[in-house]
């Protein structure tokens, strides 16, 4: 028995939960779910994330969320972003596969990546001063003190800032996980986004210590023989895992988003920082046919919160008409990571199986989003739960 946290969110969360938590349950796994409410509702009448949340997933370890609606430019933080800094959840896993009868200019490609993105610093370390305020016009003053080369030459009082912290161990721990995880699921490359032309303190660093990650686990010896330019405190959680043929590469950002746009099936696994692999899983979701089939994790060392990356379409909420197919190949993650391969192997041929027949999905999965034999949320989970058994 496994007890998993359940964050049913908010709009279409609710629905594609419930067909989610069937499909789970169809594979014979058993599973003890603790529901958390913590949609928007939730959130604002608390004034924020519930503790009751962080507590279930701290005790738990594993949860399994549904998309809960962020205001753009307004109101509380994301709660993605809070969950993932809260609980330390440094590395995003978000694969990006091409499954059969799903709808994408790429369907000869075959497109099988894998996005590990930095989950905690970059620009998504949330420190920020706003415009017009003293404090920033002080900062932006201290800065330009201090710098020896490039200023800030926009008027202080009305100029924004925004801190882009990276460092050595954040850089070398999701670097490392991405070789491990490289390794455990033989994949064949992994390749290291930047964009350390421009950003050499920064974006430069992450270079310089992914270059070293990747050459400790293919040399398998001590990082102090290879990496003499990155300080030698980031070698204790370098990787000694035996990398085999898996290949390192280097991409500058805006290349490699180029490079997905033209040849994806050449790249396997990518890891980069926070904001790089916030665009990136966006356009490789594209390649494969959209965030409907997109899962996602987020790991730490004491948990794991699996989600899947669309929103909440509040517009269709109660319709029984959105895809759930996204949530439940999260959960196809969530049960590889409790130790379920079976029922997690399963539980996706299941999935792809009805998205190959095409008779059993939802009005997106159409050729024609108008066709009249589309079916609703549920009865498309239904279907999969069939086919689980059938299996």
């Amino acid at each position: 028995m496994h007890k998993v946290t359940l964050l049913p969110g908010d709009g279409v969360g609710p629905e594609i939960a419930e067909a989610t938590r069937k499909c789970v349950e169809a594979t014979g796994v058993k599973i003890e779910w603790d529901v958390q409410e913590c949609g928007i509702e939730v959130i604002e009448a608390k004034g924020g994330v519930p503790a009751s949340v962080l507590e279930s997933i701290r005790a738990n370890r594993v949860a399994l969320k549904a998309p809960i609606t962020t205001p753009i430019g307004k109101g509380f933080r994301s709660v993605n972003v809070y969950l993932r800094q809260e609980l330390g959840l440094y590395a995003c896993v978000r694969p990006c596969k091409t499954y059969k009868g799903v709808r994408t200019f790429f369907d000869a490609c075959n497109v099988d990546l894998v996005i590990v993105r930095e989950n905690t610093e970059d620009l998504y370390a949330g420190v920020e001063f706003k415009a017009g305020e003293h404090v920033t016009e002080q900062l932006i003053g201290q800065i330009n003190a201090a710098a020896s080369g490039k200023k800030i030459t926009t008027d202080p009082k009305s100029t924004g800032i925004s801190i882009k912290p990276m460092s050595v161990e954040g850089t070398t721990r999701i670097a490392d996980y991405a070789f491990k995880y490289a390794v455990e699921n033989k994949r064949k490359s992994i390749t290291s986004i930047s964009k350390a032309n421009i950003m050499k303190f920064t974006d430069g660093l992450w270079y310089d210590v992914t270059r070293a990650v990747a050459n400790a686990y293919h040399a398998k010896h001590e990082w102090a023989d290879l990496a003499k330019n990155v300080p030698a405190s980031a070698a204790a959680n370098a990787g000694k895992l035996d990398a085999g043929s898996i290949t390192y590469m280097e991409r500058l950002i805006d290349n490699m988003c180029m490079q997905l746009v033209q040849k994806p099936e050449q790249y396997d696994v990518l890891v980069m920082g926070n904001l790089y692999g916030d665009i990136l899983s966006d356009l490789c979701a594209g390649l494969v046919g959209g965030l409907g089939v997109a899962p996602g994790a987020n790991i730490g060392a004491d948990g794991a919160i699996f989600e899947a990356t669309h929103g909440s379409a509040p517009k269709y909420k109660g319709q029984n008409k959105v895809n759930p197919t996204a949530l439940i190949l999260s959960a196809k993650l969530m049960l590889e990571h409790l130790g379920e391969a079976s029922a997690a192997a399963k539980l996706e041929q299941a999935v792809a199986d009805i998205i190959a027949e095409g008779k059993d999905v939802t009005y997106d999965m159409k050729a024609n989003r108008n066709d009249p034999t589309a079916v609703g949320t549920q009865q498309m989970a239904e279907a999969i739960c069939l086919r689980i058994k059938q299996l």
